[in-house]
This record gives C-alpha cells, sequence and structure tokens, in this order.
C-alpha cells in the first residue's frame, strides 16, 4: 500500500441525507470499522437535503393520493422510522415541527376518488380522518374563505403529520455516528472524487485527498450517482431528465399542510402550500417544475455533467419522444412553463394557488428565489419510459443510490437494505444487528 492511502471498510460517497444515514445505521448497528464519508460541499446536505431545496415533508402514503394501499404502506413502513428516530433516539434537535396536514379534493370527481380511497388505507393510518366544507371552515379557515357556495370540497386530514428540515436530520446523524465510531469515521468535507477503480483487494477512490482503498462503495451522491456510474461502465441503460421544482411565496395563512390531489400519471407531486420550517411567517406554493439541463439546483456548472450523464443518441432521443407523448405530461409541462413568464407569470399560477386559498391575489406572490430543488427522473432507455419509483444499482461491492422515491423520507429504510447489501459483500466478515434495528426503529 502506497504510503498516502487510507484503507476502510466502506467509502460513502456523497453527505446528504441518504448517505449520512446508512452512516448511522452502520456505525450504529454494525461492527464495521472503518468508514469514510467523501463530500464535495463544505457541510452536511447542502444539495437536495438543503432546508430550502425540498418540500420539508414526511411522506407517509396517506395524503399522497396516487399510492395504491400497497405503496402506502410501504412508505410509511419508511417514514414510521424517521419519527421513532427524531422523536425517541435523537430528541430535541430541531429537526421536525408537528403540524396538521391534509389533501384536499376540490369538485365532484376529486371528491369521489378520496373518497373510494380512504376505504383501502384507513387502517393504515387510523388517525386520518375524512372532513367535510364545515369542519374545513374550522381547520383551515383561509381554505374555505371566498369559497364559491355550491363548489364541493372534502379532504383527508390528519394532526399526525411533521414539517421537516432533513438538512437537521442528516446533521444529527453524523453527530450520532460520531459518538458511537470516534476513531472509526473520517468525514472528508470539500472533497471530489476522481474515479473509482476495482482492484484485487476491493475498490480504489481517487479523490481531490488523496487515495482512498475499501472493500465496498456506496454513491449517494443524488444525480451524480448516475454519471459515476456511466463512468464506471454501470447502468448505461438509464439517462436522466433533472426537473426543478421551485415555489411562489406568500404570508402565511395556514395551520399546516395542504396538498391537493395528484394526476396518477405525473411523477411530480400536485401543488400545495404550507409553512416555511425555516421562517413560519411565510407559506410556500409549489412545486412548479420545469426540465432543466443541470444536475443541481441554479449550478450552471453542472451543465456539461447533464449532457455526459445524458448519453445522447437514438435510444435517448427515442425515450424522451415517448414519455412526452403523454397528452397529460405536456399540458403540464407547457402550464408549469407558463408561470415562469415575467410579468405575468405569478397571475397565471395564482388560479393553482386559489384552488388551496381562494382569496389569495397575485400581489401576495413573490417567486422564492433561491428556493427548490433539483428532481433527477430516470428514463429507461430500452423500455422508453419513467422509472416512477427508486433508481439504484447494485453491483459486486458497489452500490449507487439515484433517487430513492419518495426521496428523504425512506432515508432509513434504504440505508437498512444498503446495510444488509454491504453485509453480503463482506460475506460474513461483518455482521448487521437487525434485532437491535427493529427494536429500535421497527417497534
Amino acid at each position: 500500500m502506497h504510503s498516502s492511502e487510507r484503507t476502510y471498510d466502506v467509502v460513502i460517497i456523497g453527505a446528504g441525507v441518504t448517505g449520512t444515514a446508512l452512516l448511522y445505521i452502520l456505525s450504529k448497528y454494525s461492527d464495521v470499522r472503518r468508514i469514510a464519508v467523501v463530500e464535495k460541499e463544505n457541510d452536511v446536505a447542502q444539495v437536495s437535503s438543503r432546508a430550502t431545496n425540498n418540500s420539508q415533508t414526511l411522506h407517509c402514503g396517506d395524503i399522497e393520493t396516487n399510492y395504491t394501499a400497497e405503496k402506502a404502506r410501504s412508505v410509511k413502513q419508511a417514514a414510521d422510522m424517521i419519527v421513532r428516530y427524531m422523536t425517541r433516539l435523537a430528541p430535541d434537535r430541531g429537526i421536525y415541527k408537528k403540524a396538521p396536514k391534509m389533501v384536499l379534493a376540490v369538485g365532484d370527481a376529486e371528491v369521489g376518488e378520496l373518497e373510494a380511497r380512504f376505504g383501502p388505507i384507513s387502517g393504515l393510518f387510523p388517525k386520518l380522518r375524512q372532513v367535510g366544507a364545515a369542519e374545513l371552515k374550522e381547520l383551515e379557515p383561509a381554505v374555505m374563505e371566498g369559497r364559491k357556495r355550491d363548489e364541493r370540497v372534502a379532504a383527508h386530514y390528519t394532526e399526525e403529520a411533521y414539517v421537516m428540515n432533513f438538512e437537521k436530520l442528516a446533521s444529527s446523524f453524523v453527530d450520532e455516528a460520531r459518538l458511537l465510531k470516534q476513531e472509526g469515521i473520517d468525514l472528508m468535507f470539500g472533497t471530489t472524487v476522481a474515479s473509482i477503480v476495482r482492484d484485487a483487494d476491493g475498490w480504489r477512490v481517487e479523490t481531490s485527498a488523496g487515495t482512498l482503498t475499501a472493500g465496498a462503495v456506496v454513491v449517494a451522491a443524488g444525480a451524480y450517482s448516475l454519471l459515476i456510474a456511466h463512468r464506471m461502465g454501470f447502468g448505461r441503460d438509464y439517462t436522466l431528465l433533472p426537473v426543478a421544482g421551485d415555489f411562489y411565496t406568500a404570508p402565511n395563512r395556514l395551520n399546516g399542510k395542504v396538498y391537493t390531489v395528484q394526476q396518477k400519471s405525473l411523477p411530480f407531486a400536485a401543488v400545495h402550500g404550507d409553512p416555511d420550517i425555516t421562517d413560519p411567517s411565510q407559506m410556500r406554493f409549489g412545486p412548479i417544475a420545469k426540465a432543466m439541463p443541470l444536475l443541481e439546483p441554479r449550478r450552471w456548472k453542472t451543465l456539461p455533467h447533464f449532457f455526459e450523464v445524458l448519453r445522447p443518441d437514438g435510444d435517448t432521443f427515442a425515450s424522451v419522444v415517448e414519455v412526452n407523448r403523454d397528452p397529460v405530461i405536456q399540458r403540464f409541462i407547457l402550464r408549469n412553463l407558463s408561470y415562469y413568464l415575467p410579468f405575468i407569470g405569478r397571475n397565471l399560477f395564482v388560479k393553482e394557488a386559489r384552488k388551496i386559498i381562494p382569496a389569495i391575489d397575485a400581489k401576495d406572490l413573490t417567486y422564492g428565489k433561491g428556493l427548490g430543488g433539483i428532481r433527477p427522473q430516470v428514463v429507461n432507455k430500452k423500455r422508453r419510459l419513467l422509472t416512477m419509483g427508486e433508481a439504484k444499482i447494485i453491483e459486486n461491492g458497489i452500490i449507487f443510490n439515484i433517487t430513492p422515491s419518495p426521496g428523504a423520507s425512506v432515508c432509513l429504510k434504504n440505508a437498512e437494505e444498503d446495510a444488509a447489501s454491504l453485509m453480503s459483500f463482506f460475506n460474513g466478515r461483518y455482521r448487521l444487528d437487525e434485532e437491535a434495528l427493529r427494536r429500535d426503529l421497527r417497534s
């Protein structure tokens, strides 16, 4: 071994909420001895997990109307792990605020859809209840103020909801891991990865801070995970269509999160309104979505990397055409592009906001500069379709997490699964204490 090399059992690339959750799980529930976390930013959770760059929602499957009952069950299990962690194992960290949330249906068709959904999911969510116009007036006055009297409305409502600061969640994972493994963790901030190469003993990770060798590697770098995989010859049947999700802001008039009914064929959340956890005097409306040739929000230096991961060829072109043939997606794209138009964009968007708060005026809305993130939509080029759920590539000794679904809400479940895969890579050399993990996070 060269004197400048450092050796680890596991190297994690990316210190967002996905990578730091894995660091925590390995530190607390495995006997893995040496772990390195490599992060190009100067602190944890500065891209997708940053407090201003996501919806600040712990998705549980209760108000996500595009989820089947089975999908809702799986997502709830994952979200419950986070609830148990932040309320029992790491309380008082400012990670969350409890607040009510609802999904609001407007009009006969949406109300009928919502009522039909309640039965199949009510057993999963005993505190979720159906409410009508009269109760909505008490729970969220602004939702009913100024609404047409003959407009039919209903909602699924729960007080058991969490407004999340995923940036603080990621920081807590790091803090807890350091307490557990004081001598076994190296955090390498401001460090970029040049290459990852297989060698006889595992992997060589060339970084701006030197060479790291490891028995296994987990890449949890968002859109960059697929770029790294492509450079190593993996996952070339996949490409990315990054979609920016931005927000308008207004003075807050809501008590909690108000989502609207989602269209089934769209992989994006419907417009919702909610108080901002970083500034409760303000509420955010969004997301408004547009395709952007960037891998990270508002960072044009990532433009060349977008084209590299796009890998434009006949399959890419055919896939993009096929994905955008759906008239629902076409209308969605055109409508959302209109919300970015100068001078008239907010006047067009206010129609969306009025579905939630009928009395809101366009002059109340301000485009949220610096708010919102980029969600990489993974496209299978061979099948020519969007991969609507999780996108993960697992090879012998290396894992690429591209876009866990639904995002940060499944970080601990995703980490548990990745930890199990790592144990299989090590062929019994290390052990995951599944019993303790289940006791702490699943019971």
